[in-house]
């Protein structure tokens, strides 16, 4: 649920975004026409792109072109709720803006597949930006399109100064070349993921019922069954080989509940995971 939202904009496009949040909540976010950078206030974010994730929090950003991406949203263990700041990039605005000196990186597309997304760690920089940002929200009475203009350089500018420079600068210079990925791309690179059978879908510009449709078509099993028992077989390739906890195999193979593992885990295998393991360790002393 969105507990608040507040927007400045630029040309008639919403340019910075604010938002708090009641989490966890989840969200798709198809973009095919903007790009987009968000830095995390209160609360983490996961995000998900076709072929990538990452997560970040309180301090942390990431900067994504243009394509689908799922959040989830984590709530502030003590306000409970998540809270984001969000610059957003369109073509239009930004040869609008920079007129005839747009910058050579925002000009030169190539074809090669480059990063969706691009995570930065706590950044002085980007911080005070962000705080000087706030405060317009806290007085849009001073704001006006050349300060605005002046504020959407400045990230740029920022964010080519940090030491992911080179990653920003081939996003930069492909933000609004779409790229296309295979259904089964996407699929694989998010087995082992927390993403539910329906954030797959929304992932893969689906809907729920033609996304079912095509991975039987693919896998000749239901989405559920087959991404089930492909985190069961990891799972027990971890229990045999790692002295992992429990706990942290069956969050690092998707499951986010560690009853439900268990139960799963003894429903393939007839044995419980902390058996299983035990069996294993017995069979490696036995052949020792």
């Amino acid at each position: 649920m969105i507990l608040a939202h507040e927007t400045l904009s630029l040309y008639d496009k919403m340019l910075f975004e604010k938002a708090i949040v009641q989490a966890p909540f989840q969200k798709a976010n198809p973009m095919t026409n903007e790009a987009c950078f968000l830095y995390v206030l209160e609360g983490e974010n996961k995000t998900y792109s076709a072929l990538e994730r990452t997560h970040i929090k309180v301090g942390e950003s990431v900067l994504m072109k243009c394509g689908n991406f799922m959040f989830k949203l984590l709530p502030d263990k003590n306000a409970g709720t998540y809270e984001a700041i969000a610059v957003h990039f369109y073509p239009e605005i930004l040869k609008k803006a920079y007129g005839n000196t747009l910058p050579s990186f925002l000009k030169k597309y190539t074809n090669q597949h480059t990063p969706t997304l691009v995570k930065l760690e706590a950044i002085t920089l980007i911080q005070q930006y962000i705080e000087s940002v706030l405060f317009y929200f806290k007085n849009p009475n001073l704001v006006n399109e050349d300060l605005l203009v002046l504020k959407l350089k400045e990230i740029i500018v920022l964010l080519l100064q940090t030491d992911s420079s080179d990653k920003i600068k081939t996003v930069l210079s492909n933000l609004f070349t779409t790229q296309t990925f295979d259904f089964k791309e996407t699929i694989e690179a998010h087995l082992f993921s927390s993403l539910t059978v329906s954030g797959l879908a929304e992932l893969t510009n689906n809907s729920l019922s033609s996304f079912k449709r095509k991975f039987k078509k693919i896998y000749n099993d239901s989405p559920n069954n087959y991404i089930k028992n492909r985190r069961l077989q990891k799972a027990s390739s971890l229990l045999a080989v790692s002295e992992l906890s429990i706990s942290h195999i069956a969050y690092d193979c998707g499951f986010n509940d560690i009853a439900h593992f268990s139960k799963s885990f003894k429903q393939k295998f007839s044995i419980s995971p902390s058996a299983f393991r035990l069996n294993q360790k017995h069979k490696i002393l036995n052949q020792s």
